[in-house]
């Protein structure tokens, strides 16, 4: 096997506002895997939270590659990826880009979607993805709402955790309004402390907000736990809730986790935790970083595993690079075709 990788930039149709920080764009690296005339492909994409830029990105991704050649067949790589054979610890995001150019090679091979390899009798997995608004005026995250419930989205997800938490209030009350039949999400990004909290939370749940992502600050799981036991909202879990070991110590203890495939490490971690928190009370979401379709795709193949799915990061952009899970209208699907089911946006095949 040989391996190559290329590095874009992904620009955001417009900076995207959360609590900690605006962004407008992020850099993604590409991973190409090739064996016998196929390839494979999974990207990475940059994140100051985690503190991956494209260099470091560049160089773990390289040390990948070459440890994947040493194999006789991606078959045998991904194997030894998810058993840890051999392998020094990367960080999540670089394993779960190996992992998707493997399990994208390998469906190709078998001539089948990833999905089939999950699930040797399952149909292609779709759903209802949430649509994020960033912190923004009432007015504009109005217009928003009203043209993405046009456009066929169910769920909006709204950013809060302004320096007022009265322009929070103002905006999500305007939204419902705008929207009354939409589920409604919020996400504060960890920026409440307990006490505000307690304070907004039943304000929240009055508006008919569905549920809550990480209201309190990352670094105390205890807190968010006893949040939890005493919300009026469902409390979703995000960034307490990286790894297995994280989502063990908060199983049972509040209602959903945020599984990100870039922050937990690829598919089968993902599967580990969804099986680890079955029957405890615990449902899944699926969640995503920006990213293009191609870092979107893997996740879209378990969608239909989740309570909540929030696979938008590729209906951010001003341009996806790439195509095939859709979204648009929407609802992200996986495609039939083999491996990711994605492609090159105008082509068949990304240059190795």
């Amino acid at each position: 096997m040989k391996a190559a990788q290329r590095t874009v930039r992904l620009e955001l149709t417009e900076p995207l506002r959360i609590s900690r920080s605006t962004m407008a764009a992020r850099e993604a690296v590409w991973l190409t895997i090739e064996h016998e005339g196929l390839r494979g492909h999974g990207e990475a994409v940059t994140s100051v939270y985690y503190g991956l830029d494209a260099e470091t990105l560049g160089r773990l991704l390289h040390a990948e590659a070459l440890w994947s050649a040493r194999f006789a067949d991606p078959e045998t790589a991904l194997e030894a990826l998810r058993s840890g054979t051999g392998r020094t610890t990367a960080p999540p995001a670089v394993t779960a880009a190996v992992e998707a150019a493997l399990l994208d090679l390998v469906g190709k091979r078998a001539g089948l979607p990833v999905h089939r390899l999950l699930n040797p009798h399952g149909t292609p997995p779709s759903a209802a993805t949430a649509r994020t608004i960033g912190i923004t005026t009432p007015e504009r995250a109005v217009h928003q709402a009203g043209r993405l419930v046009r456009d066929g989205f169910s769920i909006l997800k709204l950013k809060a955790g302004a320096p007022d938490p009265a322009e929070d209030l103002a905006r999500v009350r305007a939204v419902r309004a705008a929207a009354p039949h939409a589920r409604l999400l919020l996400d504060p990004n960890g920026a409440w402390t307990v006490r505000e909290s307690e304070r907004l939370l039943p304000l929240y749940a009055e508006l008919g907000v569905e549920a809550v992502e990480q209201p309190l600050a990352p670094g105390d799981p205890e807190a968010l736990a006893h949040l939890a036991e005493r919300s009026p909202l469902p409390v979703i879990a995000d960034e307490d809730a990286i790894g297995f070991e994280d989502a063990r110590r908060l199983a049972g203890r509040v209602q959903g986790i945020n599984v990100k495939l870039a922050k937990c490490g690829g598919v089968g971690a993902a599967l580990r935790i969804a099986e680890l928190i079955a029957g405890t009370g615990t449902e899944l979401m699926l969640g995503c970083l920006t990213a293009s379709t191609l870092g979107i795709a893997p996740a879209v193949h378990l969608a239909d595993r989740a309570r909540w799915v929030d696979l938008d990061g590729h209906l951010l952009l001003a341009a996806d690079p790439w195509t095939g899970i859709g979204g648009g209208d929407g609802t992200v699907r996986a495609g039939r075709g083999p491996g990711l089911g994605v492609r090159r946006s105008g082509a068949e095949e990304a240059p190795a």
